[in-house]
């Protein structure tokens, strides 16, 4: 700033208008607080799975894996070609799996993390770093276990303890804990459980197979000849040295933090974006209400430069103060995020707070930039105002013109809504990205138009008001008197009730396509569900059958197979299908042969299949199978991409991966259908994931997994209501200052406090009640758009939740009157003479 004069102008400005000051530095603060937030959850979730895999394969040279990840793994003759390569002086074979630790009777949860086991190998023939066993001993034979203190921990389980462990390929086995071991993290959830390697080998592989190979070189032979003689000898292999395997590893991680990260900052990004138009409204009405002190400045010899600057540094100071306080907000923020998420329990390892220098700098840049950059624009309008003309105003000049304004928002309404017509029109990943660029376009339109459709709009809501008499003829004409103002407020409730809305949308429309599927698809009484990672246990479906009272019993078993290159995923039932479904067959017939499939009408298409035609597919083990196109069905979530018989099951699926993903259950007729539910629960009880439930049961389990994942984004996008809440307090605020002469001739001529506050109640609800229906149906037409695109995801029904429409519009309202209770009662507190006295 130029000259310390201006420099103490701007500093005696601030000093002298706490509470402006206060609502400003807010703002900033909530929108910079989410960003540093992100950017400290994500790195400190990146640095505790860096600290796990740094410990992992250590002291492994080499690792052997197939390149293709559908594949039954390494074969047990390559194993031995391993063994015997010039320079490797052990080999340690992956055997591992996946299991669900009982005890009691009951399945330990792990909050989403993996319960897995494996082949414990003692130190003389491991290659990696043996577990650190730090209570009894390692398992030696088969029916012993040893078990990781986190997982002891969950479990309740002691050394000497007995329980039992189901393999859901297998069923249940009993087993003794005769150790526990250490892990470099053992938290988060994670059960891990090391077999004897003999028992391993059993449960979790064909008995030609292993996961991978780990290789320790000779004593003086260097990790990279041993990998290059390797990879000359195991072309089709992948074949990499310790280092690659733990940086690829950290690499998976990466990227599926990634995608935490850009969640994260998107909304972020939509809280300070919310914040941005709070502080530009801000600053804009401060400038206005100065106009006077300004002109001052300019008459008694500051230039426009200086008074430009003078403004802009107020802006700079809050920039700062807001963006330090958003960043300690922000690790605070990450360590309720964490407390959040474990209280979920979803298995996420933990560590300490990691923050980065990136993560300051970040989050002091953009509070700043944001914050000089919205001020920027109401600092070059104020400085050009000749001195005289503003010393002339006593409020802020609201007359200028909004055409070219309305313009430019009626061209990109238009530019948005053919942009989501066109995308609504197909699916995938462009057709999204069409609505999400047409999305953006309507968002800035009605960021254009909102002053002008504002007094229409306004004018229609009066209606609201109406009882209310003259106070609320008063309220509708101060929320229609200054379009710019009150559209800048209602625009950041618009834009979080806008989020809300094609949200709640996604999850009716999830639940209706869910509930359509079942209704029309689902015959069955009963169906038997399991865990999402391990799904119903192969034993439930024969002990279904054997239970009194039952007709049909279907299990659906997962499959996956390639069509050349391409992984394609499908079921096969293990009996006739259609006692428990209808499916809609397109071309061809309904039989299922022991050398046929069928296929979907979109996976068909996608090939230019056709009924009756000779197909060739690939197994997990390459090999290749002929079969025929017996028929072509109508999409189904139910049935996949593909449907393929049980001999054709047995042959491409080896009995570690066997699952079934569900079971079907028709009743006999006349049964009690009470009765029936009781005797399954019992032939069911000792595969103890397993839930029985009817259609509608069913249906309301889809619908909470949806409600659980939709919970995460209504608290994230929660914050942006918070904000625009706020600005909602702080226009009016300021618009109590702004009116102070107005406010006090009215109290002059005989209005009572009451009726002040209540007029300050009334335009905030209407403003709020406005800027909530524009986000409301803006909303919605964009939820239709980017449903379309997603209806080869399983999304077929769109269903909009009227009730969440209806209570957030009234809520709207609520929230407005909320916003005004304090800007009501400072206004009602106004003294007349004093007001009308103050220049």
């Amino acid at each position: 700033m130029a000259g310390s004069p201006m420099r103490k102008v701007a500093l005696r400005n601030l000093a002298a208008h706490k509470l402006r000051l206060a609502l400003t530095v807010l703002s900033v603060i909530l929108g910079t607080a989410f960003i540093a937030g992100s950017f400290v959850f994500t790195d400190t979730l990146q640095s505790t799975f860096d600290g796990i895999f740094a410990d992992q394969a250590k002291g492994v040279d080499v690792r052997v894996e197939p390149k293709d990840r559908l594949s039954l793994g390494v074969p047990l003759d390559v194993v031995q070609k391993v063994a015997a390569t010039p320079g490797v002086r052990a080999v340690a074979p992956a055997v591992q799996g996946p299991v669900v630790l009982l005890k009691d009777g009951r399945a330990v949860q792990t909050g989403g993390a993996p319960s897995l086991g494996q082949s414990y190998l003692p130190p003389d023939k491991a290659v990696a770093e043996s577990q650190k066993i730090v209570a009894g001993v390692a398992p030696t034979q088969p029916g012993q276990i040893a078990i990781n203190s986190g997982g002891a921990q969950r479990a309740g389980l002691a050394v000497g303890d007995r329980t039992e462990i189901l393999i859901p390929s297998k069923g249940n086995i009993v087993v003794t804990v005769t150790g526990i071991y250490t892990m470099a993290s053992d938290s988060g959830g994670f059960v891990g459980i090391l077999f004897d390697d003999a028992q391993a080998r059993e449960l979790f592989t064909d008995g030609q197979h292993v996961g991978y190979v780990d290789v320790a070189a000779s004593s003086g032979v260097a990790a990279d000849t041993v990998r290059d003689r390797l990879s000359r000898i195991l072309p089709d292999y992948k074949v990499h040295d310790g280092d690659q395997v733990r940086a690829d590893l950290k690499a998976q991680v990466g990227n599926a933090l990634k995608f935490v990260n850009y969640f994260l900052l998107a909304f972020g990004a939509i809280a300070l974006l919310v914040g941005t138009f709070i502080i530009y409204n801000t600053f804009s009405m401060i400038v206005a209400q100065r106009l006077r002190e300004l002109a001052l400045l300019r008459a008694v010899g500051a230039s426009r430069r200086q008074v430009g600057l003078s403004v802009v540094a107020e802006a700079a100071i809050i920039g700062l103060i807001g963006s330090a306080l958003g960043l300690a907000g922000g690790i605070g923020l990450a360590f309720g995020l964490s407390g959040l998420l474990n209280a979920f329990d979803l298995g996420l390892p933990t560590g300490s707070m990691q923050v980065q220098p990136r993560t300051v700098l970040a989050a002091l840049g953009i509070g700043l930039v944001v914050t000089v950059g919205s001020a920027y624009a109401p600092a070059r309008r104020a400085a050009k105002i000749p001195p005289v003309e503003a010393m002339r105003e006593e409020f802020a000049s609201t007359g200028e013109s909004l055409r070219m304004r309305t313009g430019i928002g009626i061209a990109l309404a238009v530019v948005g809504v053919v942009l989501v017509v066109l995308g609504a029109r197909h699916t995938g990943g462009n057709a999204a990205l069409t609505v999400g660029i047409g999305a953006a376009a309507l968002i800035f339109a009605v960021l254009f138009a909102s002053p002008s459709l504002s007094r229409p709009v306004l004018s229609v809501l009066g209606v609201l008001v109406r009882p209310f008499g003259p106070i609320g003829h008063m309220a509708r004409n101060n929320a229609v008197r200054n379009p710019r103002r009150t559209a800048a407020t209602a625009f950041a409730l618009t834009l979080g009730l806008m989020l809300v809305s094609a949200i709640g949308m996604l999850g009716a429309s999830a639940k209706a396509s869910v509930s359509d599927v079942v209704d029309r698809g689902v015959k069955a009484d009963y169906i038997l569900t399991g865990p999402q990672l391990t799904g119903v246990p192969v034993d439930a479906g024969p002990a279904a059958r054997a239970v009194a009272g039952v007709r049909d019993v279907v299990a659906f078993r997962g499959v996956q197979m390639k069509i050349g290159d391409q992984p394609v995923y499908g079921v096969s039932p293990d009996a006739q299908m259609s006692p428990v479904l209808n499916y809609e067959i397109r071309s061809g017939g309904y039989t299922l042969g022991d050398n046929d499939i069928q296929v979907s009408e979109t996976e068909a298409g996608k090939h230019d299949w056709h009924a009756g035609q000779q197909v060739q597919l690939a197994g997990m083990d390459e090999k290749k199978y002929t079969v025929t196109v017996s028929g072509i069905y109508k999409d189904t979530q139910l049935l996949g991409a593909m449907v393929v018989p049980p001999a054709l099951y047995d042959q491409v699926m080896p009995v570690q991966f066997r699952a079934d993903v569900v079971v079907l259950i028709v009743a006999a007729p006349g049964t009690d259908l009470t009765l029936l539910r009781e005797n399954l629960v019992k032939a069911t009880a000792k595969d103890v994931v397993v839930q029985v439930e009817d259609r509608q049961e069913f249906k309301g389990t889809q619908g909470q997994q949806i409600d659980t994942m939709l919970a995460i984004l209504y608290g994230l996008l929660a914050l942006a209501v918070v904000i625009a809440v706020l600005g909602i307090v702080n226009t009016l605020a300021l618009s109590v200052v702004e009116r102070r002469r107005e406010i006090g001739m009215l109290r002059a001529v005989g209005m009572q406090r009451p009726q002040v506050r209540r007029s300050i109640y009334l335009e905030s609800m209407l403003i709020a009640v406005f800027g909530a229906l524009v986000g409301v149906i803006l909303g919605l037409g964009l939820g239709v758009g980017f449903l379309r695109t997603l209806s080869d995801l399983g999304i077929s029904t769109i269903s909009v939740p009227w009730g969440q429409i209806v209570l957030m519009l009234v809520g709207s309202g609520v929230v407005g009157v909320l916003a005004a209770l304090w800007p009501g009662i400072r206004a009602a507190r106004t003294p007349p003479l004093a007001a009308i006295a103050d220049l």
